[in-house]
C-alpha cells in the first residue's frame, strides 16, 4: 500500500510592507505619548490642588490662632491692649484687663489708645476695670495716646497711673452728646404716617418722626447733664483733681497733646516706645519688656479668600447716628 502524503507545513502569512509597519508603530506611540501626557496632567494638577489646600489650610489655621504670647511661667512682661476705634462693646477691652490684671507674670499694663470715645455705659465699665487694675490690684497701668484720645477714650485714659500724649494727639472733649436724625419732613413728603402708641408721656421722647416738646428736651437735657457731671466727676478722680477744675475744662473742646500737657490732663508728651522704656524702669524690669499682647480677632475663611470685607458690611460703629443714644463721643 502506498504512504499516505505527509502534510506540508503551512507557510507564514506575507508580513505586511514596512510602511504600514511603521504607520501602525507611530499611531501605537502617539496614544501611548497622549496618555502619558493626560497622566502627568492629572497627577500634576493634583498635586498642585493639594498644595493649594495645604497652604490656605495652614493660613486659615495660623489666623485662626492668632499669634499669641504664652503667659506661663515668669519673665519681664508688660501687657499691651490695644483701645481702637468707637467704643461700643467694653466686654473685649474688660476681659483682657482682667487677664493682664491677675497673671503675675505681666508686670505693667499699658493702654495703646487711639479712639474717639464711644458709649456712656461701655466707656464706664473700662474706666472702673482700669481704677481695679490700679487700685486694688495695685498693678501698674498706663495710658499711650497715639492719634485720638478724646471723651470716652480720655475718660478711660484718667483713671491709668500716666498718661502720654504724642504733641500732635487729639485729647480731652469732655463732654456728652445725644444724635440723631429726624426724618418726619420726609415722612410727610412720601404721604406715610407714623404710628406710635405708648403708655407714659415720655415713651418716645426722642422719636425721630417728629419734633420733640420743650418738656421732652427738657428731659433729655437733664439726663445729658446728670452724665456730664459723672464724666467730670470720674476725670476728677481718676487725675486726683478737684471736681471744679475738671469742670471749667469740660467744655467738649479737644487739645493737642502739648496744650493738654499744661492743662495737667496728660503726664508727659511722648510717643508708644517712650510709655515702655518709662514702665519697665518703673517696676523694676532691666532691660529690654516682653510685649504681651492679647489674642487677636479670628479671621474667618471667607475674610482669608476674599479679604476684609468689614467695610462693606453695616456696623454699629456706622449706625451709630441712626440710633438714639448717650454718647462720650468726639465728632
Amino acid at each position: 500500500m502506498a504512504a499516505s502524503p505527509r502534510p506540508r507545513p503551512s507557510l507564514p502569512s506575507t508580513p505586511p510592507p514596512a510602511e504600514n509597519r511603521c504607520y501602525t508603530s507611530a499611531i501605537f506611540m502617539a496614544d501611548n505619548g497622549r496618555s502619558r501626557t493626560w497622566l502627568w496632567v492629572v497627577i500634576g494638577g493634583g498635586a498642585f490642588f493639594l498644595f493649594v489646600l495645604a497652604v490656605f489650610t495652614l493660613v486659615y489655621l495660623a489666623l485662626r490662632s492668632g499669634p499669641q504670647s504664652s503667659l506661663t511661667g515668669f519673665g519681664e512682661k508688660i501687657g499691651v491692649i490695644d483701645l481702637q476705634g468707637v467704643i461700643l462693646d467694653p466686654s473685649t477691652t474688660v476681659q483682657q484687663l482682667k487677664k493682664f490684671g491677675d497673671d503675675d507674670s505681666i508686670k505693667a499694663i499699658i493702654l495703646h489708645v487711639n479712639s474717639p470715645g464711644g458709649g456712656v455705659a461701655a466707656s464706664e465699665e473700662i474706666y472702673r476695670e482700669v481704677r481695679r487694675v490700679r487700685d486694688q490690684k495695685k498693678k501698674r497701668i498706663v495710658a499711650s495716646i497715639e492719634t485720638v484720645g478724646a471723651s470716652g477714650a480720655y475718660y478711660v485714659s484718667s483713671a491709668t497711673n500716666k498718661i502720654y500724649a504724642d504733641n500732635g494727639s487729639i485729647v480731652g472733649s469732655i463732654g456728652v452728646i445725644a444724635q440723631w436724625v429726624n426724618y418726619g419732613d420726609l415722612l410727610r413728603w412720601a404721604k406715610l404716617k407714623d404710628i406710635t402708641m405708648k403708655a407714659g408721656e415720655f415713651k418716645d421722647t426722642g422719636s425721630p418722626t417728629r419734633e420733640m416738646t420743650p418738656a421732652e428736651q427738657a428731659y433729655l437735657q437733664s439726663l445729658i447733664d446728670n452724665m456730664h457731671g459723672q464724666f467730670i466727676q470720674a476725670v476728677a478722680d481718676g487725675r486726683k483733681a478737684k471736681y471744679e477744675d475738671i469742670k471749667g475744662i469740660a467744655n467738649g473742646k479737644v487739645w493737642t497733646g502739648q496744650q493738654a500737657l499744661e492743662m495737667k490732663l496728660i503726664d508727659q508728651v511722648g510717643d508708644f516706645q517712650t510709655a515702655v522704656e518709662d514702665t519697665a524702669k518703673a517696676v523694676g524690669i532691666k532691660g529690654e519688656p516682653t510685649l504681651v499682647r492679647p489674642e487677636k480677632d479670628r479671621k474667618t475663611l471667607a475674610d482669608l479668600l476674599f479679604g476684609d470685607l468689614s467695610e462693606w458690611l453695616p456696623t454699629r460703629e456706622k449706625l451709630l447716628e441712626q440710633h438714639t443714644g448717650f454718647y462720650f463721643l468726639w465728632k
